[in-house]
């Protein structure tokens, strides 16, 4: 039996940093896979830009770079040098990627460079605009009708969601915290209090609070992907996860002090089965 084709090397800087989604990915038409590898790259650098910040103009900084790197291949400007954004001027220049949609991307993580998100609605705006736009910018590149890139986006930003909980133990190593300071505040808490210590009862009831909310938001979107093909429902595959970290979340005796627990076979199997058989 032949090897199987080694990974291209945006596909293999996808697998690396977002494994999840890389995962979903492979249930994509094969000539799309590199495509979604190259948003999902893009994506883990706007990621990077709080996560390696020391404050938030520095992240703010980091944002812009991209947007005007977005900018510059819309205009035609020669490609800047990066391992990801030359092959994203590539796809932007080709008409592959949306400029619109990528620029939503960076708008929505400005969020993340505020001291604080100050409330719930906060806080679903950007994942709407960040993971939520991820997945409608995948949705695109699969050819998803139009009247499933709301679904797709409510999918990506319940999967956002379970991400900022899962790592809210994380976060606060990094003395920060994205659970919203008006949720935080009816548990006597403030998002600093959680960035000290995430131990506190309260930010586990504020996390299962959110986890209830995603899980009504997973319902919303997969409401509205009836008419989503199997060749886009690699678009939607994040929200198996997110459905199984939310349900981990709600349920009592979850911790927010504990690091989330590494991905187990019932996940990827959960993924692989929905995948297989073309299920959102």
């Amino acid at each position: 039996m032949a090897d199987p084709a080694p990974l291209s090397p945006i596909a293999a800087l996808a697998r690396r940093h977002d494994p999840d989604r890389f995962l979903c990915a492979l249930f994509a038409p094969a000539e799309a896979r590199d495509t979604l590898s190259l948003l999902l790259a893009f994506n883990h650098e706007l990621a990077r830009a709080r996560e390696v910040a020391s404050n938030g103009m520095t992240a703010l900084i980091r944002l812009q770079w991209w947007r005007e790197a977005v900018e510059e291949a819309q205009a035609g400007a020669p490609p800047r040098r990066h391992e990801v954004a030359a092959p994203l001027a590539a796809a932007v220049r080709a008409g592959t990627l949306a400029p619109e949609d990528l620029l939503g991307m960076i708008d929505a993580r400005e969020a993340e460079a505020e001291e604080d998100i100050p409330s719930r609605a906060a806080l679903l705006a950007m994942l709407r605009g960040s993971s939520g736009g991820l997945a409608v910018a995948m949705g695109r590149v699969l050819d998803a009708p139009a009247s499933c890139l709301p679904g797709l986006q409510a999918v990506g930003a319940a999967y956002g969601l379970a991400g900022v909980l899962r790592n809210t133990p994380a976060l606060a190593m990094q003395g920060r915290c994205l659970l919203p300071a008006d949720l935080l505040a009816t548990q006597g808490l403030t998002p600093a209090d959680v960035a000290r210590d995430p131990r506190h009862k309260g930010t586990g009831e504020a996390a299962r609070t959110l986890a209830a909310e995603g899980q009504a938001l997973l319902r919303e979107g997969r409401a509205k992907l009836s008419g989503l093909p199997r060749g886009a429902v690699a678009a939607a595959l994040p929200g198996r996860l997110a459905g199984r970290d939310l349900a981990r979340i709600a349920a009592p005796g979850w911790s927010a002090a504990q690091p989330p627990p590494p991905r187990g076979l019932g996940d990827r199997l959960a993924v692989i089965w929905a995948g297989w058989r073309g299920r959102a």
